[in-house]
């Protein structure tokens, strides 16, 4: 069951000529009204304050301000307009990013118009859409074993065996004949790499993945 008011969508590409086609698009459905466009994010969001359309089919990858930020924007501001991802970018970080951000669903540049069209309808009635190939993207990467530690540099490896030991700062420090203040930012770098709190938490992972010898 359709309303009777068509469904008002607002463009945000930076490529004009994608733009003209999406506009094109939503001429061939009654249910479906360009709102409005714009090319970059900073745009989409003060025309967004404006027009307040129903919904958004935002791009990501634009200069200025990208499309995670304009989304997150948007719907902090503006909760009842949704954001549909329209993108050719199909990796997990991106996907998940855009979701995080806000938006209601995440589809590929080569959806057919049909797909798009009942994924608007879907986004406007507040259901989310993904395109399988995102969907296959975000199973593919929670399948896979955690990778942390991977970018630690060699001195940080040495400071996080020592780490382990269960040696201090002032301890490394004298072992590796270095300053204590250069340790202490060795071990804030490994807690941020490593994405823990703590010492503790630091040793007990690289003791569980392997991360030292």
């Amino acid at each position: 069951m359709t309303s009777s008011q068509p469904i008002r969508v607002m463009l945000v590409d930076d490529h004009t000529m994608v733009r003209r086609g999406l506009a094109t698009f939503l001429e061939v459905f009654d249910d479906l009204e360009l709102a409005g466009e714009a090319a970059n994010g900073n745009e989409a969001i003060e025309l967004c304050a404006l027009l307040l359309p129903d919904v958004v089919l935002m791009d990501l990858a634009m200069p200025d301000v990208d499309g995670v930020t304009a989304t997150r924007a948007i719907r902090q501001r503006f909760p009842k307009v949704q954001v549909l991802a329209l993108t050719s970018f199909k990796e997990a970080e991106r996907i998940q990013n855009a979701l995080q951000a806000g938006a209601i669903g995440y589809l590929l540049k080569d959806v057919t118009a049909d797909e798009l069209a009942q994924a608007i309808r879907a986004a406007h009635a507040g259901r989310a859409t993904l395109s399988p190939a995102a969907v296959q993207a975000m199973v593919h990467a929670a399948t896979q074993l955690p990778t942390s530690g991977h970018d630690l540099t060699a001195r940080e490896r040495t400071v996080l065996a020592l780490l382990v030991e269960g040696l201090n700062n002032t301890e490394i420090a004298e072992k590796l004949v270095v300053s204590p203040s250069t340790i202490k930012s060795h071990v804030s770098h490994i807690l941020r790499k490593l994405e823990v709190a703590s010492r503790t938490e630091a040793a007990a992972l690289a003791v569980r993945q392997h991360l030292v010898d």
